[in-house]
């Protein structure tokens, strides 16, 4: 069983699992299935839109997919996010991020 097959188990018994959706999400960025990968993101920032690392990791994959306008977005809806909840480490990783597409 591959480790898609094994998380996508874990949301059938727990749709609400962040976790095993986040990890479907970085499993098919790794494997290049970016258009996958974002579809997966975006159940996540919806059904959990507190899960800092779906924001930086999403904005990674929008930005390395060549879509730089979404990446950005995305970024700043993450850093919202991460000042919400008190996580400065990923405030200052999408903020360095945000100002290198800016530029």
């Amino acid at each position: 069983m591959d480790k898609i097959t094994g998380l996508r188990e874990i949301l059938r018994l727990d749709p609400g699992n962040s976790f095993a959706r986040y990890g479907i999400a970085m499993e098919l960025k790794n494997r290049g299935e970016v258009t996958a990968a974002l579809d997966e993101f975006d159940v996540l920032l919806t059904n959990d839109p507190d899960y800092t690392a779906g924001y930086f990791m999403s904005a990674q994959a929008l930005a390395g997919a060549g879509r730089k306008a979404e990446a950005i977005e995305r970024l700043k809806a993450g850093i919202g996010c991460a000042g919400r909840t008190g996580n400065s480490h990923a405030i200052s990783e999408m903020q360095a991020m945000l100002e290198e597409l800016e530029r």
